[in-house]
């Protein structure tokens, strides 16, 4: 006979059931059955957020369709939640449904309960939000980086917990090492992981960024930034993709034009003089505003 599968504590026997598993810190505590493994409805006021969360941005858009998903369908999956001193609680995983069941107001969301230790948590958390969630490829490093320093696993003791290989740990590490303004770009989806491995090869952080600028001036593919760099490091081209210094009165005239339009403006030139003015825009709104402008 197959065994049976423990029921969701729901309803009227709650409080009771909470009372009876306040002093739980233990598997072996009285009552641990009744409460550790099992999926119980909790007050979402009884439930911290999880400061060991390795995702640290959130799409606002995203995080209203999930809750109107909710709204009609509930949390079709429960968040797990590790058990505090009395009756609180602390995120374990599901940061996204616990949000956006705060954000339509519902009082309670349904939970798994589980024991752990401050270790235990941190890696709990993050190799649960690495294995589900759509980490952007920094998140994705840091995430490895706190556990090779705070549970001080090495990158082959690393690559068995997450279920890579160490090779696909290495690379993700290897992105740390890029200028800020480059990680940045990245988790912005300006450019992709494949992008920031070829920026790794060049040792210049001053010519890592001017080959980053270059990428989102001329559109350029990894396969051609990759060509880029390596033609760089053999020395088939000058160092410096560096970009030249603009003549003084398109510098100084960028700064008028980008004031005026409220937008960022790029401005290349050739050596004939001839050149080229782009405005951004971030939406059809702000591309009629500045349409409007230009009348």
């Amino acid at each position: 006979m197959a065994k049976a599968t423990k029921k969701q504590a729901l309803g009227r026997g709650l409080s009771a059931l909470l009372k009876e598993t306040a002093d739980v810190n233990s598997v072996e505590d009285k009552n641990a059955d009744k409460l550790v493994g099992n999926i119980i409805e909790l007050d979402i006021k009884s439930i911290a957020v999880n400061p060991f969360q390795p995702r640290t941005y959130f799409d606002e858009e995203a995080l209203h369709e999930l809750a109107n998903s909710i709204k009609t369908l509930g949390v079709i999956q429960p968040i797990t939640v590790r058990k505090l001193e009395g009756n609180t609680f602390q995120l374990v995983s599901g940061e996204r449904r616990f949000r956006a069941s705060k954000l339509i107001g519902n009082k309670t969301i349904p939970a798994y309960i589980r024991l752990a230790d401050d270790q235990e948590m941190l890696e709990m958390a993050i190799v649960e939000n690495i294995q589900r969630k759509n980490l952007d490829p920094i998140e994705v490093a840091l995430s490895y980086q706190r556990l090779i320093d705070e549970i001080k696993l090495t990158q082959e003791e690393l690559s068995f917990r997450v279920g890579k290989k160490r090779s696909t740990v290495t690379n993700y590490l290897r992105l740390l090492k890029l200028d800020p303004i480059i990680q940045t770009g990245m988790r912005d989806n300006f450019i992709s992981m494949g992008h920031g491995r070829a920026l790794i090869n060049i040792d210049s952080t001053t010519d890592q960024l001017n080959v980053y600028e270059k990428i989102l001036r001329d559109k350029l593919s990894v396969r051609q930034t990759e060509e880029l760099v390596k033609n760089i490091k053999s020395g088939t081209i000058d160092k410096a993709t560096k970009k030249k210094a603009l003549p003084k009165y398109i510098s100084e005239g960028a700064a008028v034009i980008k004031d005026y339009f409220g937008n960022k403006v790029d401005i290349t030139v050739n050596k004939n003089g001839k050149g080229k003015i782009a405005i951004s825009f971030n939406s059809e709104e702000d591309f009629n505003r500045i349409k409007n402008l230009l009348k």
